[in-house]
């Protein structure tokens, strides 16, 4: 009788802490349940091309601390809807029968996804269509998978965030400038909001709340005229003024930046109301790269473990999460479809405007 096995991707955007839960995933099934570990290359296009590897102990160690993922992954591939060559034409095709295929031909019973809100948007599609077993991992940066507190890679990015805003203050203090810390969050706030109560910022501009470029202008004068020649604002990627009418699918893939240059924008029409000296840093992928922090080694361990646990008991479709500190596995149904962004009338927001932060509102 052959061993159980199961199958194990990353999707989506990369984050820190992707192979310490790799890792988890891998020696919780070994060690404690005797299964087999397959690992599919580049998130579900591993899967349609049969891309895979034989995951065992030797290939998970000393991941713990790696950035990264040894699985690789992709942030524009939807089994439903492959581009391929047809007759000399680029054509869209559903090849998620493929999945299945490559499913069977491993005699693979559950599949552990770990990803973000696409990935699992498309693991639902594949547990409702195509009858297959799946437990679901969450990452994301930007924290906006729902039913669950936090998501691996999360915390890492706040920490690199604000330690930007750190080294950003004493540059703006000595030159009397204000400056712009542009971060990733093209739906959800989280990043700039923790970064920036963290960082000590004097302005905090998120998608969930659309700002009036006067009032942000305001706010640096007045903090100009109080004697504090120099403002740090952070500002979320999606951020939007007033009036703006662009428009974004908030359940778009974490990796995707459609409001690329907000922080610029938003420091050209501050230059004009201020005549102030404005300068604009972009973080970027520097939130994703590096080795994860204390918190996501532990985070990302406590949901591989999970996982595993669920599959053993026969969990199936269902998320590992962490609600109020504690393991509180979800049904994948309750995720998908849906994206978690922060509550304006939320205890960090009314932190936030207890010492004296703006939102430009």
């Amino acid at each position: 009788m052959s061993k159980f096995r199961i199958g194990l991707l990353t999707g989506g955007g990369d984050c820190p802490g992707l192979n310490s839960v790799i890792r988890a995933v891998v020696k919780t099934a070994i060690n404690n349940y005797g299964y087999e570990v397959i690992g599919f290359k580049d998130g579900y296009l591993g899967l349609v091309y049969n891309r895979f590897m034989k995951l065992g102990l030797s290939d998970v160690s000393g991941l713990l601390d790696r950035g990264g993922t040894i699985l690789g992954t992709t942030n524009n591939f939807d089994p439903f809807r492959v581009l391929v060559d047809h007759d000399g034409e680029k054509q869209y095709r559903d090849l998620s029968d493929r999945v299945a295929d490559t499913l069977r031909m491993h005699d693979i019973q559950c599949l552990i996804v770990i990803g973000g809100t696409n990935t699992i948007n498309i693991a639902h599609r594949l547990i409702k269509e195509k009858g297959i077993r799946i437990v679901a991992i969450p990452k994301t940066i930007d924290n906006d998978v729902p039913e669950t507190d936090v998501t691996i890679g999360f915390m890492t990015s706040v920490n690199t965030a604000t330690q930007a805003l750190d080294k950003l203050h004493s540059t703006a203090e000595s030159h009397h400038r204000v400056m712009i810390l542009e971060v990733m969050g093209a739906a959800s706030g989280w990043v700039s909001l923790e970064a920036g109560i963290a960082g000590g910022a004097d302005i905090i501009l998120i998608p969930e709340i659309p700002y009036d470029t006067r009032k942000v202008a305001r706010r640096i004068l007045e903090r100009k005229n109080q004697g504090k020649g120099f403002s740090i604002i952070v500002v979320s990627e999606g951020s939007r003024p007033l009036g703006d009418n662009l428009s974004q699918d908030p359940l778009a893939d974490d990796d995707v930046q459609p409001f690329n240059g907000s922080g610029s924008r938003l420091a050209a029409e501050l230059e004009k109301l201020t005549r102030l000296e404005v300068k604009v840093t972009v973080l970027g992928y520097l939130q994703r790269g590096g080795e994860p922090s204390p918190y996501d080694r532990i985070l990302s361990t406590r949901l591989g473990v999970s996982a595993v646990n669920l599959i053993a008991e026969g969990q199936y479709n269902m998320m590992a999460a962490i609600r109020n500190d504690q393991h509180c596995p979800v049904q994948i149904a309750d995720v998908a479809g849906k994206v978690k962004t922060v509550p304006l009338d939320g205890e960090l927001v009314k932190i936030a405007r207890s010492i004296g932060v703006s939102f430009g509102d």
